[in-house]
């Protein structure tokens, strides 16, 4: 009989023993790859169709954001309407994204509905006419949502500082304006989807409790499209960064707080330094008990929060550190994170600190391996940015075995004043 006088022992969450579901892999008949995570205990279903079609491969500013937007906007049979109500119907949710590399179409919906849905979601692929009154709304909408943003110094700093880490020309540096909106027509939206969506690269990510026939659905309806197979290879191009390193930048004479963005260039996932310096960013600025946080929130009192993180790119990537702070206090602001620089350079995590942080980053990946959803999220980005499958179970040995030298180290080599951009915006 258990004494409930004695309360439970502890367990450290480095002590756990973490390992990632495998998925399935299967190809379709145009040789589209296929990730499948078959698990939860709900009836729904995650439906994700990644195209290599984000930004990166846009050539006019803007483009890329609108074709992926306006698949949902009426096709040559349905109506922008009747698309959402064929969603509607079913309590499903069929959503677009874009980012830098890729653009996503997926699809929320309970198990039983995939065979009525999975056909509207060929139909967008295939069929999108991208109506002129539908173009003329986004371009309203968007316009008016720009306008509104650009009166956020939080807004505009993060469109500079990436233009000047990486230059307004780069992918990852650029940032669409009024006239760039205005410059949108149908006939180069056509264009691009005919490009990178219809006959462009994909790749489908599965998760939830999957119907047995799924694979021979996907094949029915996906199969016999004209995409193809990423090559897995996105072209590098160099990043031609801001000659200045420091910019003050008043964009409301009547703001009472600055956004502050201190930026640097850092390598990518497949640097052997970046699983290391993961576990650096977390003391340095990654959750709540950081030392950014300590010191500029807690002690300080100069914001309501801080964070230190890595930019999720694929060919290249940013360390940032990125706060909004009262305005008279936004150069002390500064001041103090670069000493916590400092600290990380001169002196050893001692370690307590390095054992709450390794339970803190545990703790969390525990967290994002809860259900089907998370567990297929994993492995879309270690998928994404071309890593292979130890990459995971790398990682997790990182966080536990990283010694507090090893992230002294790290911080004398990337943790310099010098090597940051720094931005403020009023």
């Amino acid at each position: 009989m258990i004494d409930r006088k004695i309360p439970p022992p502890i367990k450290d969450a480095i002590e756990y023993k973490l390992d990632l579901k495998p998925y399935e892999f299967y190809s379709l008949d145009n040789n589209v790859p296929v990730y499948s995570i078959n698990a939860g205990e709900q009836d729904v279903l995650q439906v994700e169709m990644v195209f290599y079609a984000g930004n990166f491969f846009e050539e006019q500013k803007g483009i890329a954001a609108a074709t992926n937007f306006m698949l949902k906007n009426g096709t040559a049979k349905h109506t922008a309407f009747e698309l959402n109500e064929a969603f509607e119907y079913y309590g499903s949710y069929c959503s677009r994204s874009c980012f830098n590399e890729t653009a996503v179409l997926s699809l929320h919906t309970l198990s039983k509905h995939i065979t009525k849905l999975l056909p509207v979601m060929q139909e967008m692929l295939t069929d999108s006419i991208f109506p002129e009154e539908e173009l003329a709304t986004f371009k309203q909408n968007s316009k008016q949502r720009l306008k509104v943003n650009l009166q956020k110094a939080e807004f505009v700093a993060g469109r500079l500082i990436d233009s000047y880490l990486y230059g307004e020309n780069h992918p990852y540096g650029t940032y669409t304006n009024m006239e760039d909106v205005d410059a949108l027509t149908t006939d180069a939206l056509k264009n691009f989807y005919k490009q990178h969506y219809l006959n462009g690269n994909c790749v489908i990510f599965v998760a939830g409790l999957i119907p047995v026939n799924m694979q021979q659905l996907l094949n029915d309806y996906f199969g016999k499209l004209s995409v193809g197979k990423p090559t897995g290879v996105i072209p590098a191009i160099k990043p031609i960064p801001a000659a200045d390193k420091k910019y003050h930048i008043e964009n409301d004479p009547t703001a009472v707080q600055g956004a502050v963005r201190i930026a640097s260039h850092f390598p990518n996932r497949h640097h052997p330094d970046f699983k290391k310096a993961v576990v650096l960013n977390n003391v340095f600025g990654g959750f709540f008990g950081s030392r950014l946080m300590s010191n500029i929130r807690e002690d300080k009192g100069y914001t309501y929060g801080i964070h230190s993180y890595f930019q999720n790119h694929i060919t290249e990537s940013a360390w940032v550190i990125s706060t909004e702070a009262g305005k008279e206090v936004c150069d002390a602001t500064i001041r103090e994170i670069y000493k916590e620089m400092k600290k990380l350079r001169e002196e050893k995590i001692d370690e307590e600190e390095l054992l709450l942080v390794r339970n803190y980053m545990i703790g969390g990946i525990l967290g994002e391996l809860d259900g089907p959803f998370q567990i297929i999220a994993k492995w879309k980005n270690i998928i994404l940015n071309n890593l292979d499958e130890n990459y995971f179970h790398e990682s997790i040995n990182e966080i536990k075995t990283v010694t507090a030298l090893d992230l002294q180290q790290l911080a004398n080599k990337y943790l310099s004043p010098e090597h940051f951009y720094e931005l403020v915006v009023y």
